[in-house]
Order: C-alpha cells, then sequence, then structure tokens
C-alpha cells in the first residue's frame, strides 16, 4: 500500500475517538478512506511503528491502523 490509495477496514477496530461518537466505543470495520502517510521514521531515524498506516476517513476523523487491519479497494 502507498500513500494515496483508497483503502477499506476489514476488521473490527473499536475507536473511542471519532467525532460523532466522542468518547463511546464505535467500530470502523467496513469504513472507507485515504492513506495518507506510512510512519518509516521519527526525526531521521527508522521506526517499527506498531500501527504505521495513517488513514483519513473524512474531515476530521483520521486513524492509525495496522496492515492486518486495512485492504485496498
Amino acid at each position: 500500500m502507498q500513500v494515496g490509495d483508497q483503502v477499506r477496514v476489514k476488521e473490527s477496530v473499536i475507536c473511542h475517538h471519532h467525532p460523532e461518537h466522542r468518547n463511546q466505543p464505535f467500530d470502523i470495520k467496513g469504513l472507507e478512506g485515504e492513506l495518507i502517510q506510512v510512519i518509516q521514521d521519527w526525526q531521521g531515524r527508522e521506526v517499527s511503528a506498531n500501527y504505521p498506516y495513517l488513514v483519513k476517513f473524512n474531515k476530521r476523523f483520521r486513524a492509525h491502523l495496522g496492515e492486518h487491519e486495512l485492504e485496498a479497494i
């Protein structure tokens, strides 16, 4: 997967920071968004992030996800 790809959440992922469901558990399975960043380094040093894919679902909602939770559309 590369930056700019359209992706879909294929596994059940519970988020508590969804803007329309603030502080409540919300399952984002099936939501589609755009991959906007793949985290591979921090301040010039290579890192191994647990959830390296930053996905933008709408104007106000972004989430860090792992490769096992996403599928390309």
